[in-house]
């Protein structure tokens, strides 16, 4: 069983930020099939700066742990700062990580660069993601399944979609 610091026990069993925004910005999601972790992160961006910072995160411990001090370090900063996070930087705000849980950092640094990427998308008006509707198919930004009723966005996250035929 792997040694977790203090910290890391923290910010698991008192995690920061849990939740959705509404009317995020940006949405990002990152995921390991083989360990099952899996981390959503919602952002609002004002002037440039995350002025709210949210997560939902299916996982272990230290991924819980990993999402709650992402969510902690990018809150308040600048896109261009925010994007600088490091797996590194993660595991040792966090006390260290077993080298086995390593990776949770690596979804955590990348699931907010997919809510700036999405963000910096949506901002520059690009299309919204297409899917095909019907059965097997999911949302791309929070896997959820996207049933075949021709819903034009996604319940769960509001994403627009497009249908292909």
């Amino acid at each position: 069983m792997p040694a977790y610091s203090e910290k890391v026990m923290e910010y698991f069993m008192n995690p920061r930020n849990v939740g959705e925004i509404e009317d995020a910005d940006g949405i990002g999601e990152e995921g390991n099939p083989v360990c099952g972790d899996m981390m959503t992160f919602y952002i609002k961006v004002n002037d440039d700066r995350l002025s709210d910072v949210k997560f939902k995160t299916f996982g272990c411990g230290a991924a819980i742990a990993v999402s709650s001090m992402v969510s902690e370090l990018a809150k308040g900063r600048t896109i261009e700062e925010a994007r600088k996070i490091t797996p590194s930087m993660v595991a040792e705000e966090l006390g260290g990580l077993p080298k086995q849980k390593f990776h949770c950092s690596n979804l955590g640094a990348q699931a907010l660069n997919k809510a700036i990427d999405d963000y910096e998308n949506r901002k520059q008006g690009k299309a919204p993601a297409v899917v095909t509707i019907g059965s097997g198919c999911s949302c791309p930004n929070c896997g959820d399944n996207v049933g075949e009723d021709g819903v034009p966005e996604c319940n769960p996250c509001q994403t627009p979609l497009q249908q292909l035929d």
